[in-house]
């Protein structure tokens, strides 16, 4: 188990030379060379979009674990933990930023919600894979620019946010949509920004009506719709959002019980074993236990 009593949440700024650590974006090479004092897995409060062409391994995004495949795409949230374990031949760039400088010429400011790989309905993140060598070229073109102009003193702030501006919106029409009726209207919007919130605020063990108030809807509309949307609940996806929370803090962390459950914000210990034990079928202290004799991707 992690010496830790925390998992680690980043800003963009850990992940910045001292020089550009007042930048609200960064865009350079990945390779094996890019090291940074951070600990797997982690969080990020900024959005990532990472692309590979060489090299092999796997990147875990919440639970899901995803092989990569070059050339590839992947896509991160804020608020989403993840684990990378790649081979020592691994080249590609990265392009980090936060909402504020995406956004902040923008007038509709759902644009990002309105992308098909950030937060996602189905809550997975495949990597986007590119079958056309002409799209890998372009996109690495795209790439390369951008992570020469982020190393110039004198960047051009417009200039790089142009360049992601291009990038997201030619990944996104090559991002396949399942269903191009379900990624357009308010109701995608509604499930995709109460996603953002349970983000933002699940340590706070809200329930269904708080979330509603916070979105200016009732509580049936919002089931309703994450329910015609996903095949879920509103209820349930909050359900299944804390339980994945509470095992990574039992299987990552050293937080005994009570301290758990107070970070996840239950009345008592003794509600929050009945709970994780009526969802999960084991108890808190059994479930820690089989996570240090089967370490987990979590």
């Amino acid at each position: 188990m992690k010496n830790q009593k925390q998992l680690p949440v980043y800003s963009l700024t850990s992940f910045s030379t001292n020089d550009k650590v007042t930048r609200q974006f960064q865009a350079e090479v990945f390779d094996a060379n890019r090291h940074f004092a951070v600990q797997y897995p982690h969080r990020h409060d900024f959005f990532e979009v990472l692309y590979l062409y060489k090299g092999s391994g796997y990147h875990i995004i919440d639970s899901n674990r995803y092989e990569v495949h070059p050339p590839c795409v992947f896509f991160m949230s804020p608020g989403q933990a993840h684990k990378l374990t790649f081979s020592h031949d691994i080249e590609g760039y990265i392009y980090i930023f936060t909402s504020e400088f995406y956004l902040v010429e923008k007038n509709n400011l759902n644009s990002l919600l309105e992308l098909p790989f950030f937060f996602t309905l189905q809550h997975t993140n495949p990597p986007l894979q590119i079958e056309r060598q002409e799209d890998q070229q372009f996109i690495e073109s795209l790439f390369i620019k951008s992570a020469e102009e982020a190393l110039k003193k004198d960047y051009d702030c417009q200039l790089m946010r142009s360049l992601l501006e291009l990038i997201l919106s030619y990944l996104a029409h090559l991002y396949p949509n399942s269903d191009p009726l379900l990624t357009k209207g308010k109701g995608h919007l509604l499930v995709k920004r109460f996603y953002q919130l349970v983000e933002e605020h699940y340590k706070k063990n809200l329930n269904v009506a708080q979330y509603a108030d916070l979105l200016n809807i009732s509580p049936n509309y919002l089931t309703a719709t994450t329910k015609r949307l996903t095949g879920k609940s509103s209820l349930r996806i909050l359900k299944e959002k804390q339980i994945l929370e509470i095992k990574r803090l039992l299987s990552q962390t050293t937080l005994d019980m009570q301290e758990i459950a107070n970070q996840m914000h239950f009345e008592d210990q003794s509600y929050f074993t009945k709970f994780f034990r009526r969802e999960t079928g084991k108890t808190p202290l059994r479930f820690r236990m089989e996570s240090q004799s089967s370490p987990s991707d979590l």
